[in-house]
């Protein structure tokens, strides 16, 4: 490992029954779903950066446009001598164009997926000599603690690419809640937030021509199948997204092809043909909806930023004292 990044290792094996017990609540229940955490293996994190090059996925390009182009006012509303803590590890433009514009005292990303971590943020630690990089593998959906000399005297987490919007809004609460054994009263979250837009703009960007959203939703089964050891044939299931405009959400579905049966950790699940899997859903918010449930979860919104199309905002915020 390149010395010059520190490894904290919070997250659980593959094995513990914890992570089998989970994929099992999801895949037993009416109707089935899985957690979108298990998207992120090596292959699942490469055709993610894919996807976020695509024309239509429009949420890459937008926050990174917001990010671009009011650098100097997020580096004053962030203050100096922040540790950015980037919950979602990326090797992205977006971290670069934070990192130069806040030169922050430290950095450290956590991820999911062991080797993604590691591969990105040896290469962060390679391309800015000057900045003290740490790796933390986690599951940041659920409370993350680090040790103090690592979180520093200015946490700021940074929570890019509208994954705020993949918990639901109960959850999403929750998860900025759980954010209090991370974040200490005062601290910052820098959180990007997809807004509401024409159902035309948000099924594009969820099933792009060339078809990288749909290998990455796929590619969930076949981690399924190599890593966790089920007996399934992704080419049997088929990708599916669209707009539920009720729920102000994206929905992604694995589609069964036919009848069959999975069988994981000895369990047998079966699905008739048409039935889904639930993968993901993303949450689609108005500025001021967003800041309200921010503000239930003791955050106060001190600055907000957005494009010139209002397709997406960027979010300042800081815990309540």
């Amino acid at each position: 490992m390149n010395s010059a990044v520190s490894f904290h290792d919070n997250h659980p094996a593959s094995t513990d029954g914890s992570i089998y017990d989970e994929l099992l609540e999801g895949l037993t229940a009416t109707p089935k779903w899985v957690s979108p955490k298990f998207f992120y293996d090596r292959r699942g994190s490469e055709l993610f950066d894919q996807i976020c090059q695509q024309p239509e996925y429009y949420p890459t390009r937008t926050e990174e446009g917001i990010l671009k182009d009011w650098a100097g006012d997020i580096a004053r509303a962030v203050g100096p001598d922040a540790t950015l803590i980037e919950l979602g590890s990326g090797v992205s433009r977006k971290i670069r164009l934070l990192l130069e514009a806040l030169h922050p005292a430290s950095y450290v990303g956590i991820d999911i997926s062991r080797d993604f971590l590691l591969d990105s943020t040896r290469q962060l630690a390679d391309d800015y000599p000057w900045l003290e990089v740490h790796a933390a593998c986690a599951d940041f959906s659920r409370p993350v603690t680090l040790p103090q000399s690592v979180v520093g005297p200015h946490p700021v987490a940074f929570f890019p690419g509208s994954s705020i919007g993949n918990f639901s809004p109960d959850d999403a609460r929750d998860f900025l809640l759980g954010l209090g054994t991370l974040l200490p009263e005062g601290s910052g979250l820098l959180v990007g937030v997809d807004l509401i837009k024409p159902r035309p703009i948000l099924d594009a960007a969820y099933n792009d021509a060339a078809g990288f959203t749909a290998a990455f939703n796929l590619n969930l089964l076949m981690r399924l199948r190599d890593e966790f050891g089920a007996d399934v044939d992704p080419a049997r299931f088929s990708h599916q997204a669209f707009y539920n405009e009720a729920q102000s959400r994206i929905e992604m579905h694995l589609v069964s092809r036919c009848d069959q049966t999975m069988t994981l950790a000895g369990h047998s699940v079966t699905f008739a043909a048409g039935e889904t899997l639930h993968t993901e859903s993303s949450y689609k918010y108005s500025v001021e909806g967003f800041q309200q449930l921010a503000n239930e979860a003791g955050f106060v919104s001190r600055a907000l930023w957005t494009d010139p199309d209002n397709l997406f905002s960027l979010h300042y915020l800081e815990r309540e004292v």
